[in-house]
């Protein structure tokens, strides 16, 4: 099957406010990156699908740029989208209108997730499960494309595979054909990146990982996959009770809720080692 072209979207998307970087001290800690890569030629992992897509990469130099991120853990662990935090030289998580810098990532080889480990501690943690939904479910993902809060409905294709650029190796994903948004509008999706996508049942079963406004199709992380690097940090020990969505619009209250006591929120990345103001941040996704 001919792979599929997700277009790396428009770059001018505007600036985004520039958040203060704030911290016990003037100069914040190194970021500490760790790797996890499950895979080996003793544990081959399993195929998913022939299905094939490929997220283009236009080979841009580093820059500023925002996503999201969703607490699963109350402690203090954060998962995001790998390739918003990938190539940081600080990550910071929105908290009272600055970003407040983390000391940890743990970076999945399998995957593009991340889970990043905070100070930033959560009164709520997001369900999450390793099961595929059937084809043809409904999905809820959350997020800030463009930097403004988003609720996008879509349908379950299937499992598929995906690769950035020229790199041969695949992830496996599940991909998604767009429905909906609340609020309603055909913008952009760069910023989602990072955020939770929910199944009808409650559970998040995948980390939005890309998106292509002209085919409407959202790629997110497979569940297993997420699951794998959750297990690997050590760092997730609560288990939220799921509560199954009654429609879009239980979805948009809950999402909203979340925002409000500060489960989803952006997350930063700044490619300048120099202490300071992370300035013209542009959404990833």
């Amino acid at each position: 099957m001919r792979p599929r072209r997700f277009g790396c979207l428009p770059a001018l998307l505007g600036i985004i406010l520039a958040l203060l970087w704030v911290s016990e001290v003037t100069r914040p800690p190194p970021l500490h990156v760790e790797t996890f890569d499950p895979r080996s030629p003793r544990r081959p992992l399993p195929q998913w699908s022939d299905e094939s897509f490929v997220i283009e990469d236009r080979g841009e130099a580093p820059a500023d740029s925002m996503g999201t991120t969703f607490a699963v853990d109350r402690g203090g662990a954060w998962l995001t989208a790998g390739h918003v935090t990938h190539g940081c030289a600080r990550v910071g998580i929105e908290e009272g209108g600055f970003a407040r810098p983390v000391s940890r990532l743990i970076e999945s080889r399998e995957a593009d997730a991340a889970l990043v480990r905070s100070w930033l501690a959560s009164d709520h943690a997001l369900p999450l499960s390793d099961r595929v939904p059937p084809a043809g479910s409904v999905g809820y993902h959350m997020g800030f494309p463009a930097g403004q809060p988003t609720l996008v409905i879509s349908e379950l294709i299937g499992a598929a595979r995906a690769r950035r650029g020229t790199s041969e190796e695949t992830q496996p994903v599940l991909a998604w054909a767009e429905h909906g948004r609340i609020p309603m509008g055909d913008g952009t999706l760069s910023g989602i990146s990072g955020g939770p996508v929910f199944a009808e049942d409650g559970h998040v079963v995948g980390v939005n990982s890309a998106a292509t406004d002209r085919r409407g199709r959202i790629l997110t992380t497979a569940p297993d996959a997420m699951m794998r690097l959750i297990a690997a940090s050590h760092a997730v020990s609560d288990r939220p009770v799921a509560y199954p969505f009654l429609d879009a619009a239980d979805a948009q209250g809950r999402f909203e809720s979340w925002l409000a006591q500060g489960v989803i929120r952006r997350i930063y990345c700044d490619v300048d080692e120099t202490p300071g103001v992370l300035t013209q941040g542009r959404p990833k996704r």
